[in-house]
């Protein structure tokens, strides 16, 4: 390195000093006001988060003149655009469930707490209020002196103003929560009105509690105490598992750089202390893989700008696994026993949940047969049994179907000569009577078959077994 460039490289690292000369790693005795640097992991962040904008704005899509996505508990109707799944459909919905969660362990497997870092809903809440934070109130080192300083007009109509922000999106958030359960429509009238059932009323104002809380005072506390999975996560990851990890061969000895001695035999580790200092939870990653660690990569984008301006090659943290730092073979991910175990079970799922939705019939029939009596005998010698139809109808409007039934033996159906309404998304019940010619019983029990069929242009149709009774004389006659 030559004269000129050596003391480019001290000055940058004299300007690194000065910046960030503040910052040292918590604990959690004070509160931590992460630093906030532009680069290419800070816009994927910016970028993964946006997928919460379908939790605020999912409610206001509409299907027809309802809701399109709807889960509508006080009916027990769950509406998914076309579809209405009914508690009967629920290991449906379990099935979905499943598969977000077995997906969450196959990225952990595969990249560690990528959800954590990018799309976790206290990450998210926690970098937009701390966003407001800045906005407002300046970089870290004005965020402190402002804490530091004593009340005043400035102070409470700066602090006023952010908290106010910081309850704004909380009830937002508690909103758009309770839209999902509730007709978005319909409770924004309720809002206006200020007529919302005691229900809505109290979720909204945990959420306004709950995002205020843990987005804006606890922060990564909420990581490193209350979140399980932070916990459990330990288990999930191997030596493959590909995460942010600091290059110790490579940075140690880490020390600082003086425009008057370089010192040549240290690492590429200033000791900056950068990457400490834009870690929302503040963790120092140059200790190794920690609990609080959420896997954002910020300290990537900080590490890459300091290699940057001392002209050194990036990666001094970057994302790899342990056998790639130790210079090992890494394994690819689809050799690994452990991923497949996870696939498996999502593919199960997946299957599961695709063939439900596939099949998820509009109609459903269920019969009871009368027990009080089991059967009479009428003055021409034939048998007549009473049942029960229940119509499950899983659309939500109403239709006309035919009743129609089979067996081996001419039945005569009584009840079923005209269409029956069926009321949408609901059971309608519905008795009728099956009649058979005595010389047609050749047994006691003759298994038949219900059918209902809607008469409008779609024909959606479902039937059920049942079992028709006779006396048991029956059974004696017709042996030999």
């Amino acid at each position: 390195m030559t004269d000129s460039s050596s003391l480019i490289a001290a000055k940058a690292v004299e300007d690194i000093y000065t910046e960030v000369g503040q910052w040292h790693v918590n604990v959690g005795e004070e509160k931590i006001h992460p630093k906030r640097m532009p680069g290419r992991w800070r816009n994927i962040k910016w970028w993964s988060s946006s997928v919460w904008l379908i939790f605020f704005l999912g409610p206001y899509l509409r299907w027809g003149d309802r809701q399109a996505v709807l889960f509508d508990l006080p009916s027990q109707k769950f509406y998914l655009f076309g579809l209405t799944v009914l508690p009967q459909d629920l290991w449906i919905l379990s099935l979905i469930l499943l598969f977000f969660a077995i997906l969450l362990a196959v990225v952990t497997a595969v990249a560690g707490r990528v959800f954590c870092g990018f799309f976790c809903f206290q990450t998210v809440w926690t970098d937009i209020y701390v966003a407001i934070e800045e906005w407002l109130e300046g970089s870290p080192r004005q965020r402190q002196k402002l804490d530091e300083a004593k009340w005043g007009l400035n102070k409470i109509r700066t602090k006023g103003l952010k908290h106010l922000l910081w309850l704004l999106i909380g009830l937002i958030t508690g909103i758009s929560f309770v839209a999902w359960f509730m007709d978005a429509q319909v409770l924004w009238q309720g809002l206006w009105s200020l007529s919302l059932p005691s229900e809505a009323v109290i979720t909204i104002s945990a959420f306004v509690v709950g995002t205020y809380t843990l987005a804006g005072f606890m922060r990564e506390q909420t990581c490193l105490w209350l979140c399980p999975y932070s916990r459990i996560q330990g288990v999930m990851v191997d030596q493959f598992t590909v995460l942010p990890a600091y290059d110790v061969d490579r940075g140690e000895p880490r020390g600082r750089r003086r425009k008057e001695a370089l010192a040549e035999n240290l690492g590429d580790c200033i000791d900056c202390n950068l990457c400490v200092a834009v870690c929302p939870t503040g963790v120092d990653i140059r200790q190794g893989q920690q609990q609080g660690c959420i896997t954002c990569a910020l300290c990537i984008d900080a590490c890459d700008s300091v290699m940057d301006k001392l002209g050194r090659p990036r990666g001094l943290i970057r994302y790899d696994s342990l056998n790639g730092l130790e210079g090992q073979k890494q394994l690819p991910w689809y050799k690994r026993g452990r991923v497949w175990t996870y696939l498996s079970i999502l593919t199960f799922a997946v299957v599961g949940g695709s063939y439900g939705l596939a099949t998820l019939d509009a109609l459903e029939l269920k019969v009871i047969q009368k027990r009080q009596p089991l059967y009479v005998t009428l003055s021409d010698g034939s048998i007549q049994n009473r049942y029960r139809l229940k119509i499950l109808n899983k659309v939500d409007k109403s239709m006309e179907v035919v009743i129609s039934a089979k067996a081996d033996a001419e039945l005569m159906l009584i009840g079923a000569d005209k269409p029956v309404a069926v009321t949408a998304s609901g059971v309608t019940a519905h008795d009728l009577f099956v009649r058979v010619p005595k010389g047609d019983l050749a047994a006691s029990t003759l298994p038949l078959t219900f059918s209902v069929k809607s008469i409008d242009s779609r024909q959606w149709y479902a039937e059920r077994e049942a079992v028709f009774i006779a006396p048991a004389s029956v059974d004696k006659r017709s042996e030999p």
